[in-house]
């Protein structure tokens, strides 16, 4: 009999013991470290879109510009995946520059405002289940530069265009 080592992801101590089989007969393991925000986890994942780090580059991905189907070709992970990874960080998304203005005492922040030639305002669409429950990525581009300027995830209405 052979003993192996299994390290937690997230807090990386072997501390760790097995939790029970999934489904199709994966071993799961549970973290016993208390201040660890993981406790179970796979050492080798069959759906790759539950990886932490393919759910950044969805992000990523879609800030600069790739729609659904151009993260699903490279990343290789369902267009479900896609879409729920961006619905999940949605608010997140939005209470970034708020956070950071509640931070920021007011005579430290310095606005630059910038007269931009031609901009580009585009939409993209998508949906989960069925098309009354659409998603909308808006965002403006700066023609000559290709920079993000601005953008807002929400349903398709004036308010939030």
């Amino acid at each position: 009999m052979a003993l192996v080592h299994v390290q937690c992801p997230r807090c990386h101590r072997i501390d760790v013991v097995q939790y029970g089989l999934q489904a199709h007969g994966t071993q799961r393991y549970r973290c016993n470290n208390l201040a660890c925000p993981r406790t179970i986890f796979l050492l080798q994942y069959q759906d790759q879109g539950r990886l932490p780090a393919v759910k950044q580059p969805i992000v990523d991905m879609t800030l600069n510009g790739s729609g659904v189907r151009d993260i699903v070709r490279v990343l290789r992970v369902s267009s479900g995946t896609v879409i729920n990874v961006l619905k999940k960080k949605e608010p997140a998304v939005k209470q970034v520059n708020a956070r950071l203005l509640r931070t920021l005492d007011p005579p430290q922040v310095h606005v630059i405002l910038r007269q931009v030639d031609e901009a580009e305002v585009d939409e993209r669409w998508s949906f989960v289940g069925s098309k009354s429950q659409q998603r909308w990525l808006w965002h403006a581009i700066d023609h000559h530069t290709r920079q993000i300027l601005a953008y807002v995830f929400g349903t398709r209405e004036d308010e939030t265009f």
